[in-house]
């Protein structure tokens, strides 16, 4: 049975507006205690901050906390569709060196995925079905 992307994302995701600044950013991520916010623009994902970003484009360069949230996310923001596999977005991950990904239908933002999400899937089930989700997690990596 092949995992979506949508069976296992966050369907609770906290949005910004790119206008805002990166204190109204690190007081939402601060209260929700989560690591990552996708910033939106007029509805449409074009972004996403990290505490990761916040360290070094704003504190790392003595940047004001009053700097919009829009110069100093990561940007373009790579998304994945809630129909793609786990093991698609596993692999898109590990490629761009990403541990977070906004979940995109139709322009909307529906979801977050992580790597934490993934680890989760492979720790349900009994040990034989961990170890055979295993091998095929290392299979995929191995370099072609």
């Amino acid at each position: 049975m092949t995992e979506l992307v949508r069976d296992v994302m966050k369907k609770n995701v906290i949005s910004i507006d790119s206008s805002m600044t990166v204190q109204d950013a690190a007081k939402m991520m601060d209260d929700a205690s989560i690591g990552a916010i996708v910033v939106l623009e007029n509805g449409i994902v074009t972004g996403i901050i990290t505490e990761r970003d916040m360290t070094r484009r704003v504190v790392a360069k003595g940047k004001q906390y009053t700097t919009s949230v829009k110069d100093v996310m990561s940007s373009p923001v790579v998304v994945v569709n809630p129909d793609d596999s786990v093991w698609e977005a596993a692999q898109l991950m590990r490629t761009r060196k990403i541990h977070r990904m906004p979940a995109v239908q139709n322009n909307i933002l529906v979801g977050m995925i992580t790597t934490s999400d993934i680890v989760r899937l492979c720790s349900v089930g009994s040990d034989s079905e961990m170890r055979r989700i295993t091998e095929q997690i290392l299979l995929r990596m191995k370099p072609q």
